[in-house]
């Protein structure tokens, strides 16, 4: 099998706290990967350490074999590995098609970054029909695919999802989730952290399930599906 991306011993401390205490994740070419638990366990830290936001103390971020951990945001970006952060953080000031630009601005060429936005617009019509109007008027539901679609612009290896289904309701989640497993299976690898462990589970390859920066338990999503005691001690109810 081959690793795009291997997290191997990995810690990170925030001042006297360990956030993250050892732990090991594999991210096969062309898989989603989850990282699920509970708030405080760790996910957000982890995803953001591969970003180059979060500083790591020890352990390694390899991509396919490079070890990127601590490397400056923009140097991992250049490598291919791009966030859609918690929260969106779309550029309200901007329209729907500039946000999309602004993802693909280190694109030079013109004709590769129009494929790209008509990658973009396939994945996410509305987008398209928004495209004039300012990011901020579009609802939490379209921003969140507004936020996907900025991170596609710049046809990533690794695509990092930081909770895409926080404030949605069940309907627009389960349509995202759609366009999520779409997106794997035209080949972008995805590492997705996620507090809706059901819906995760359904669309996931692999997932780890973290608490308090320790993984708790690990397998194919076909298997933590059907263990009932994973949900009641780790991720809730099924919902």
């Amino acid at each position: 099998m081959e690793y795009l991306l291997q997290i191997k011993d990995l810690v990170i401390d925030y001042g006297i706290v360990k956030a993250v205490k050892g732990i090991n994740i594999d991210v096969p070419k062309g898989s989603i990967i989850a990282l699920l638990g509970a708030n405080g366990a760790g996910k957000s830290t982890v995803i953001r350490s591969v970003s180059g936001i979060v500083k790591v103390k020890s352990g390694s971020i390899e991509l396919a074999g490079e070890n990127i951990a601590n490397t400056d945001m923009y140097k991992i970006a250049s490598k291919g590995i791009i966030q859609s952060p918690e929260g969106r953080l779309i550029l309200n000031g901007l329209t729907v098609e500039e946000n999309l630009f602004v993802g693909g601005y280190k694109i030079k060429s013109k004709s590769i970054l129009k494929d790209n936005l008509d990658r973009v617009y396939g994945y996410f019509p509305v987008l398209k029909d928004r495209k004039k109007q300012q990011a901020s008027t579009l609802s939490g539901g379209e921003q969140q695919m507004l936020a996907i679609g900025r991170a596609l612009m710049s046809n990533p290896k690794v695509l990092l999802l930081d909770e895409p289904s926080l404030g949605l309701a069940p309907l627009i989640v389960k349509e995202i989730f759609n366009i999520i497993q779409e997106i794997r299976n035209e080949g972008t690898t995805i590492l997705i952290v996620e507090q809706n462990a059901y819906q995760t589970l359904k669309i996931a390859d692999y997932a780890y399930v973290l608490e308090l920066g320790k993984i708790k338990m690990e397998g194919n999503c076909e298997d933590l599906l059907k263990d009932e005691s994973l949900f009641t001690a780790y991720l809730g109810e099924k919902k």
